[in-house]
């Protein structure tokens, strides 16, 4: 709890500092914060996992709350470190870039902490206003107010759907607690409810928008696209982590004894999105929308661990999104580095990159290998918790979808690796800041080291 508080606080503070004048100590003053706010959520994990829920119900910060909180500030972090001298570009008024950044953040945490509907309905919301204000930070590009547009509208959709149906279940169960509404499911006499199968069926709607599974992506390419590189890494790493956490809470502790109804739904949700981010993504020539449409790829990954519902759930999309985080850093950060000397973000824009750029080349390799889930990095480890899962509920079939989608991937990945390789270009050497080497690098280890050895992360959420 004491995170979110200096979270919230954080904010404030860089935008006093921003007011007089103090530009210079914006960043260290962010990364200190959070660095504060990542000690304090360790410092609450416990061994036996006996946390209760507080502030008469409303938030439970438990080890899953730490662990997904401690992963989305790691990776803000990274994000933020990438930001040196990027929003100086944009406008002289930087400390607000920050400030909303970490407001968004907050509201992230509320998300994979609440322990009520209607607070995790408030993260939500905080996250999504600060979202709408960043992808629309470039007041004169065009195609980033269309994103600022098209993500406040698809934000509308999925509000909507949330609202009514967190309604519906109250008005069927009368609590907006989830472990009330558990025990009202396993006490109701009612065998059918259609009140509450409404909300429950709103409710995955309008947590669909929020991940970015198809059929409900709409334009999530579009604002991926159009935002700045920047906040579009955000949106795709820390905002989704969060989003499929608040997603496996609320199915895994408030509507599993229905698991039955909701379940196949589930399942035609996981196939469309697999298929539809992985053979879009097949056709594009924008590096960067590329990663827009793999990204929806991924949700129907992170979405095994909630069609194979278990104990191991949590562990699994723990996994999976650290992996998946640490390599899209490294893909964003090369990509800003590329796309501020070639002036594009096609594939040809990293053509004969590893002559002259050898460790930029090399991070992004990894980067590529562990977004295709080849064996020795994290990339192959997020898979193999996924599939794992879903084959211990007996659903081999859906395992040979996700794996035929898994080689699909192979291909556009690879494009950027055979770009940097084998494809020649008159080019000068990419000027990589040692901020960047360090973050680069940074995740690039902790690609390889959690490949090779998994146990150093796995098993952290029982």
């Amino acid at each position: 709890m004491t995170s979110i508080i200096i979270i919230s606080i954080l904010p404030i503070v860089l935008l006093y500092l921003g007011l007089y004048k103090a530009q210079k100590a914006l960043l260290p003053v962010a990364v200190l914060g959070l660095l504060a706010a990542l000690v304090t959520s360790v410092l609450q994990w416990t061994i036996l996992d006996e946390a209760q829920p507080i502030y008469n119900g409303m938030l439970l910060y438990n080890n899953f709350s730490v662990a997904f909180s401690v992963i989305s500030i790691i990776s803000t972090i990274l994000i933020l470190l990438l930001s040196k001298g990027y929003f100086e570009k944009i406008s002289n008024h930087i400390a607000e870039y920050y400030a909303i950044i970490l407001f968004s953040l907050a509201g992230i945490i509320v998300m994979v902490s609440f322990h009520n509907l209607t607070m995790m309905f408030i993260g939500i919301e905080i996250m999504s206003v600060s979202l709408y204000i960043l992808a629309g930070i470039r007041k004169n590009d065009f195609a980033s107010n269309e994103a600022a547009l098209k993500y406040f509208l698809m934000g509308a959709f999925s509000t909507g759907f949330l609202l009514f149906g967190i309604a519906l279940i109250y008005g069927a169960t009368g609590t907006f607690d989830i472990d009330g509404i558990r025990d009202w499911l396993l006490n109701s006499p009612r065998k059918i409810d259609p009140l509450f199968y409404t909300g429950v069926m709103l409710i995955i709607v309008g947590l669909c928008f929020k991940v970015g599974a198809a059929p409900f992506h709409f334009w999530t390419p579009d604002v991926y696209e159009g935002a700045p590189s920047l906040i579009t890494l955000f949106m795709s790493t820390v905002v989704k982590v969060a989003g499929f956490a608040a997603f496996l809470r609320l199915f895994s502790a408030c509507f599993l004894p229905i698991a039955q109804f909701w379940t196949p739904v589930l399942l035609v949700i996981t196939i469309i999105t697999l298929f539809v981010g992985n053979i879009t993504a097949l056709y594009q020539q924008s590096f960067k929308r590329m990663m827009a449409f793999s990204s929806i790829s991924h949700a129907g990954y992170l979405m095994f661990a909630i069609v194979a519902i278990g104990a191991a759930s949590a562990n699994a999309i723990f996994m999976y999104a650290t992996a998946y985080s640490i390599a899209s850093i490294i893909a964003f950060g090369g990509l800003i580095l590329v796309r501020q000397q070639t002036g594009t973000d096609g594939f040809e824009g990293f053509n004969g990159l590893a002559n002259k750029n050898p460790f930029l080349a090399l991070v992004l390799t990894v980067a590529m290998l562990s977004l295709a889930g080849i064996p020795l990095t994290a990339g192959f480890i997020g898979k193999f918790y996924m599939f794992s899962g879903a084959l211990s509920q007996y659903r081999l079939w859906l395992v040979i979808v996700a794996v035929v989608n898994a080689i699909i991937s192979i291909f556009y990945y690879f494009r950027v690796i055979v770009a940097m390789y084998f494809r020649n270009a008159d080019r000068e050497q990419v000027e990589v800041p040692a901020y960047y080497k360090f973050v680069l690098g940074f995740s690039a280890l902790a690609t390889i080291v959690v490949g090779v050895y998994p146990t150093v992360i796995s098993g952290l959420i029982k």
